[in-house]
């Protein structure tokens, strides 16, 4: 342990971090790059190359041409994420009581029985429509 001093500690862990850092920062870029709807194919394999090819230069040129609207890109894949998740939620859980667009069987014979005595349907009718509902 006397042969590696603190203060080089500290230096191998700040390079460290910054080594993680912009690994994020890369995959950030990449990612960003794909989920890019107004970029062609020729467009996002050119910037892909000029990323991988030259790291530190392709990544500082892409954040400062493309990098305002990284974050737009960003809000919108959350919103579409969000959206899927209320949709998938709202399916999960199914109808509610009080939200429900279809009447219940018991609605729908009531409506029945209602038609039949107003005489706006046959008997025979009734009970063809209440055969329906009931099977």
């Amino acid at each position: 342990m006397d042969d590696y001093p603190l203060l080089n500690l500290f230096w191998t862990m700040m390079w460290l971090f910054l080594w993680v850092l912009w690994f994020f920062l890369l995959f950030k870029v990449i990612g960003d790059i794909f989920r890019s709807h107004d970029l062609g194919g020729w467009g996002k394999a050119g910037w892909l190359v000029f990323t991988i090819l030259l790291p530190y230069v392709g990544v500082l040129i892409y954040l400062i041409v493309r990098g305002h609207s990284m974050n737009r890109r960003d809000v919108e894949q959350a919103k579409e994420n969000e959206a899927a998740f209320k949709a998938y939620v709202r399916d999960a859980a199914g109808p509610t009581s009080g939200a429900s667009t279809t009447a219940s069987p018991i609605d729908q014979l009531s409506k029945l029985a209602d038609l039949k005595n107003n005489g706006t349907i046959s008997d025979d009718e009734f009970q063809r429509a209440k055969q329906k509902l009931l099977t």
